[in-house]
């Protein structure tokens, strides 16, 4: 049987992974308390495909809005209403100000608390932290210092008539 399957590969390498993906997705259905989807190891070992056809899953299941990666290289199942906000994240943390009603001069939330409220790692909270600082939205890092709000953000956008 092993053989078999090798076979099929050979005959549709292209199909694989869009196999496997409907399989994956029947799963989402099937299982409604599913939040997480299997990793690429798992998948590889379950139907004996190499890494790069499991990423190749994953993105399927992207695009089609059913999956979103996580920090530690793991992917989350969307459900229906579930898509989120898919703005860059440093708009999503200038939010951050109006959203926590921050004045100028207010302490902003640390890296840490940004991370978790996020979903995403601290390196990319920082990275998106420094486009806000250049900017001019918030103050300079410094070591044990906390970031304070230097500006808010303008609500609308003007129109370049």
């Amino acid at each position: 049987m092993k053989r078999g399957r090798r076979v099929s590969q050979q005959a549709s390498p292209r199909g694989t992974f869009l196999k496997i993906a409907d399989v994956v997705r029947a799963q989402i259905q099937a299982d409604d308390s599913m939040s997480e989807l299997p990793a690429a190891a798992d998948l590889m070992r379950a139907h004996g495909v190499s890494r790069g056809v499991a990423l190749r899953v994953f993105a399927v299941l992207q695009k089609e809005g059913i999956a979103a990666p996580v920090p530690g290289g793991r992917w989350r199942v969307i459900r229906p209403g579930e898509g989120g906000d898919r703005r860059p994240l440093s708009e999503r943390l200038a939010d951050v100000i109006a959203d926590d009603a921050l004045e100028v001069g207010a302490a902003f939330p640390s890296t840490t608390e940004l991370s978790a409220r996020f979903g995403v790692s601290r390196p990319t909270v920082s990275k998106a932290l420094d486009k806000l600082e250049s900017a001019g939205l918030l103050s300079e890092a410094r070591q044990g210092k906390q970031r304070t709000v230097r500006a808010l953000p303008k609500r609308t956008e003007s129109s370049e008539s």
